[in-house]
């Protein structure tokens, strides 16, 4: 087993790696159709298994095709990570897309909707505790 330390750092050279593959090395026209970032790499503790979580921006469509096209390099990506790392073994390559920064922007959309509505509506009546009662302090 690998140390906690070893896998963050094998897994930040697998991001990396897979970056300049993103940009320079992947011929296939499916993988262009749509931004690509390589968002987080999750490496198990044996080092032989690496979901690699791709945020892709473009119609659903563009995304589906994107996808497609990671998936049919993953012998490729594979055999690149072996060329340029010096592991043992190179981890298996599983493509993963994060929806995340999706969900983040609807939150701050959802966030900013109700912000505008508390901004336009009336005041609400204060809860004074005066008014509400008070509580009887005998025991």
């Amino acid at each position: 087993m690998a140390t906690g330390r070893r896998i963050s750092r094998v897994a930040e050279l697998i991001k990396r790696e897979v970056s300049q593959m993103l940009l320079y090395g992947i011929k296939d026209d499916r993988v262009g159709s749509g931004m690509i970032s390589v968002t987080a790499v999750d490496l198990s503790g044996d080092l032989q298994h690496a979901k690699i979580f791709v945020s892709i921006y473009g119609t659903d469509e563009a995304r589906a095709e994107t996808m497609a096209g990671l998936e049919s390099a993953t012998g490729y990506v594979r055999k690149q990570l072996g060329h340029r790392l010096r592991l043992r073994r190179t981890p298996e390559v599983i493509f993963c897309e994060d929806r995340s920064f999706e969900e983040g922007t609807r939150v701050l959309s959802l966030l900013n909707q109700l912000n505008h509505q508390r901004q336009n509506s009336p005041p609400a009546e204060s809860t004074n505790p005066e008014a509400v009662g008070s509580l009887d302090t005998d025991f």
